[in-house]
């Protein structure tokens, strides 16, 4: 007769208790967890716990987010009787953009990040000219060997838009006056960007010109990880580094300070090339050691792993009829064709009779459709970017309609851009040229090669458009800045003056940057210094280092050295123009002229 276990074994769980196949106990193998030693026994026994608390499950923690989701997957399980998925986070936008992270960032990269940032520091706090080219090279190769490390090849294109980005800083180093130079470099940061990404969509052009900025906080994780883990593998090799680096540095302290006080032209040409660096510039030169820095950072980081802007794609419109689609641009074409022929007419003779219904000579004319004619050009091409989206697509015939009467758009569209360089030209002949008429008619001029471009991809395929039109912008720039816009205005109304002899804008030839001073040159006395005054004071006023002095600024100074403006404020005055810049009476002509008040 074996021995019955008693009711405190059962519900204990005692070996000899029966298993229960609704409770959970420990495993068979387990040994019983030892009581601590300073913890005495009580005499009296624990209480028994009730059936209903030996069979109820454990509940789940509330702080373990896994096990939460575990028991909701269960109890979905059951109810709909499909497998339970873990919910799947979707990437964002433009996560499918990016490509896998870069290798370790190369020390080739790192070097030329720090050389950008010292040059930055060093030379861009005085000005703009040849240091922008200057700072924009080891920038660039830090971007070939990050794009080298990563395994990528120089393309045609790539190359294109790098040569044409350094071939735009050229314009700071060529010009004087602002306004081509912040064009220029505008255009070159969005060439520089487009040779990182190669893009080739119409959204990617357009995002890959500033897509570079996108990179900034990524390459400043990358720099600083690189620097991280190969200063922990190489630290004796850093002490080497700046131990060689100080070395140097005194050496060329000590005898450079020796060699420029034995010998003046030597100190002379040394305060030349070395920058100028005070205390007080101090954080500008910090900021701009950090905007080096970063900025080459960037460029590399794009380079090893650019983002694939062209994945971002537009649906096409939904496609039209073709008498919905064609009609409108039929009768749109009708409307240009009427107002060329009545353009054909007054250049054939015919102004006559315009005159005498209007009331206006040739340069009110002129200037009253001028503006027009631009935006009509502009909203033209609006209207053949709609009209591409909602073309129709159904074959051959389609594509032949879209063709011609586009195709037939464009044409006269560039006859209505020749109509508006025309009526420029009759209103220059008249008043003169500005900055202003010089600007306007150039941006006419590239919206007409921009129909040019159009029309070829009527023909040859639209494939290189986006990019074309880009290079041709990019071209544009270069172009405007190279003729250098300030010395064609003073040249064009010196010509003028010359030709009538009647009158000359002085006022507004004063205000001309230092790359007018050859053609203002030319100017009989007193109108030639009148004209130089403003130009030669600020000249003198100016220390800027050889970095920061473009081309035109040393041939006026040249220039205005060898044959300085002498005339008083009294005879300029005379002429329509104080020889004063406009708020700068700052007292720099009592020394020519007592007369002067101020």
């Amino acid at each position: 007769m074996s021995e019955q276990p008693s009711e405190a074994s059962r519900v204990s769980g005692s070996p000899g208790a029966p298993e229960s196949p609704k409770a959970s106990g420990p495993p068979a193998d387990a040994s019983p967890t030892p009581q601590p030693p300073s913890q005495p026994q009580s005499s009296s026994p624990s209480p028994s716990p009730s059936p209903a608390q030996a069979i109820e499950p454990p509940v789940t923690p509330a702080y373990l987010h896994a096990q939460r989701q575990r028991a909701q997957g269960a109890q979905q399980t059951w109810q709909t009787g499909r497998p339970w998925q873990p919910p799947v986070k979707r990437p964002g936008a433009t996560a499918k953009l990016r490509p896998a992270a870069p290798p370790l960032i190369p020390p080739a990269v790192l070097w030329a990040a720090l050389a950008t940032a010292v040059l930055s520091a060093l030379l861009l706090g005085d000005g703009l000219g040849v240091n922008l080219l200057i700072v924009a090279v080891p920038a660039a190769l830090a971007a070939a060997f990050a794009a080298r490390a990563a395994g990528r090849r120089l393309r045609p294109w790539t190359a294109t838009w790098a040569v044409g980005g350094l071939a735009l800083l050229a314009v700071p180093a060529l010009r004087d006056a602002g306004w081509p130079t912040f064009l220029a470099v505008v255009w070159a940061f969005a060439l520089g960007s487009l040779a990182l990404h190669g893009s080739r969509s119409w959204l990617g052009v357009l995002i890959g010109s500033v897509g570079t900025l996108d990179s900034v906080p990524a390459g400043i994780r990358w720099g600083w990880r690189g620097v991280r883990e190969r200063a922990d593998d190489s630290r004796g090799r850093w002490g080497t580094a700046v131990r060689t680096t100080a070395v140097a540095v005194g050496l060329l302290v000590v005898f450079g300070t020796l060699f420029a006080s034995a010998d003046a032209a030597f100190a002379d040409l040394l305060g030349r090339l070395t920058p100028d660096v005070s205390i007080v510039d101090g954080p500008l030169r910090t900021f701009l050691f950090l905007v080096g820095l970063v900025g080459a950072l960037a460029a590399a980081r794009t380079a090893a792993a650019p983002v694939r802007w062209d994945g971002l794609t537009v649906k096409p419109g939904k496609p039209r009829g073709r008498a919905e689609w064609a009609l409108p641009l039929i009768v749109l074409d009708l409307l240009f064709a009427a107002f060329i022929t009545l353009q054909l007419v007054v250049l054939l003779g015919g102004y006559d009779k315009v005159r005498e219904k209007t009331g206006l000579d040739h340069a009110e004319y002129a200037r009253q459709g001028f503006w027009q004619l631009l935006w009509a050009t502009l909203l033209t091409l609006v209207v053949i970017a709609l009209a591409l989206r909602w073309a129709p697509r159904g074959g051959s015939r389609d594509r032949t309609l879209v063709r011609a009467v586009l195709g037939t758009l464009c044409v006269l569209t560039l006859v209505v851009v020749a109509s508006a360089l025309r009526r420029m030209d009759l209103y220059v002949e008249e008043y003169g040229l500005t900055r202003l008429r010089i600007s306007v008619a150039a941006m006419e001029l590239w919206l007409g090669a921009v129909f040019v471009l159009i029309l070829a991809a009527g023909v040859f395929g639209a494939r290189f458009l986006p990019r074309a039109i880009a290079v041709s912008a990019a071209a544009a720039v270069l172009a405007f800045g190279a003729i250098s816009p300030d010395a064609v205005v003073a040249e064009q109304n010196v010509q003028r003056f010359e030709d009538d002899r009647t009158s000359i804008d002085l006022d507004y030839l004063k205000d001309l940057s230092a790359d007018a001073v050859p053609a203002l040159d030319k100017l009989p006395e007193p109108q030639r210094s009148c004209a130089l005054r403003v130009i030669q004071s600020d000249l003198r006023g100016s220390d800027s280092p050889w970095h920061a002095t473009s081309w035109g600024e040393a041939r006026a100074e040249e220039i205005l050295r060898e044959r300085p403006a002498t005339a008083g404020h009294r005879t300029c005055y005379g002429l329509g123009t104080d020889g004063v810049r406009e708020g700068e009476r700052d007292g720099y002509e009592q020394e020519h002229d007592g007369y002067d008040p101020y």
